[in-house]
């Protein structure tokens, strides 16, 4: 099927398309924002936000807020993209499953 080969496997991942989805409608959120809503542990969330980042899906800020550090998320025009087209894609499916 041809909407196999279109299929972003960077997404697979159920945690990654949460935090896809959380980030594209966001301006930003920080590291325990996105670990408090989809009510993940540190090194979970840790890891699908780097699969994320390297995929060039996300930017990363790190700074300060008084002594503590703070880490927030953004996704890029890149990230959105390849969402949409992905979102796109899950609904061609479904699509073309219920015209079956």
């Amino acid at each position: 099927m041809d909407w196999l080969q279109k299929f972003n496997k960077v997404f697979e991942s159920k945690i990654r398309l949460g935090l896809m989805s959380v980030l594209v409608v966001n301006e930003s959120m920080s590291f325990n924002e996105l670990k408090d809503l989809l009510e993940l542990t540190d090194g979970n969330l840790a890891s699908h936000l780097r699969a994320l980042e390297d995929a060039k899906y996300l930017d990363v800020q790190k700074q300060f807020a008084g002594r503590k550090p703070l880490t927030t998320y953004r996704s890029t025009d890149i990230g959105q993209k390849a969402f949409a087209e992905h979102l796109s894609v899950l609904e061609n499916m479904i699509r073309q499953s219920m015209a079956d």
